[in-house]
């Protein structure tokens, strides 16, 4: 039995379509970052202590880009929200720890910490939506 998320307001499948293209969009590019960018967040991840450092950045790069892409196509909506939401609970106060850097560092870190903080809300938001058929989604999910 499947359901469908079905909005009142007229054009809010249209708008839930835009916010998980925007988010999917983000994170997937976040993960790509991984990617381009493996040897300098590896040696950031080696800095916060992170054991196994260049292997946790590939795998949570490829976290992040299933997780995006999969939130923005609609496609196992449960597991993609769910690897966003993971990769953001367990990073956020690892990597972003502004009540333990330095005075200078303390600002961006902070900024870094809410703005990870937000994206794990709305991750939150569509792993608890994603046992809904969404509307204009490829649908391919475990449930």
């Amino acid at each position: 039995m499947s359901v469908s998320l079905q909005f009142a307001a007229p054009g809010t499948d249209v708008a839930f379509l835009v916010a998980r293209a925007l988010f999917g969009a983000v994170v997937a590019f976040m993960g790509l970052n991984h990617f381009l960018n493996v040897d300098q967040m590896t040696g950031y991840a080696e800095m916060k202590g992170l054991p196994a450092p260049r292997f946790g950045v590939v795998f949570s790069g490829g976290m992040l880009v299933f997780g995006g892409l999969g939130i923005a196509a609609g496609v196992f909506p449960t597991v993609a929200a769910g690897a966003v939401a993971l990769f953001l609970l367990v990073s956020t106060p690892l990597f972003h720890n502004f009540w333990a850097v330095p005075e200078d560092q303390q600002q961006s870190e902070m900024t870094d910490f809410l703005k990870n903080t937000v994206m794990l809300g709305g991750a939150l938001v569509f792993l608890a939506l994603s046992a809904v058929s969404w509307p204009y989604a490829v649908g391919i999910g475990l449930f």
